[in-house]
């Protein structure tokens, strides 16, 4: 099938299927004439591609993650596993970071709420 299909079929977009292939996630075969043609299980792989792309992964990680994809056993799956737990670990530092940037926010929220209320006070 041609990428215009496979877009179709899978939702994603024919420029997010050209970025998939240049960073290695899908790959196609050329026709004489240059143009993409992908198989049935290339549908599936998009699929998979987009899960992890919506659970938060990069492209590199991803690319880290598609031999378990591929070649499904023992070794892969250890390696995948090892992979989505150091990804987990920098997400929750990462959450954490930005709740502590919140609560930062909110001390600032709170001393502009006591000036504002004070500039009040004052011109009564």
């Amino acid at each position: 099938m041609r990428i215009g299909e496979l877009a179709a079929r899978t939702g994603v977009s024919v420029r997010s299927l050209r970025y998939y292939e240049q960073q290695r996630l899908l790959t196609s075969r050329r026709s004489a004439g240059g143009q993409r043609h992908f198989t049935e299980h290339d549908v599936e792989r998009v699929g998979s591609i987009q899960r992890m792309f919506a659970a938060g992964l990069s492209s590199r990680t991803i690319a880290d993650l598609l031999p378990c994809v591929d070649s499904p056993g023992e070794e892969t799956a250890d390696a995948a596993a090892a992979r989505m737990l150091r990804e987990r670990d920098r997400l929750t530092e990462h959450i954490a970071e930005l709740v502590r940037t919140r609560d930062s926010l909110d001390e600032l929220i709170a001393v502009n709420r006591a000036y504002r209320t004070a500039l009040e006070t004052a011109a009564r």
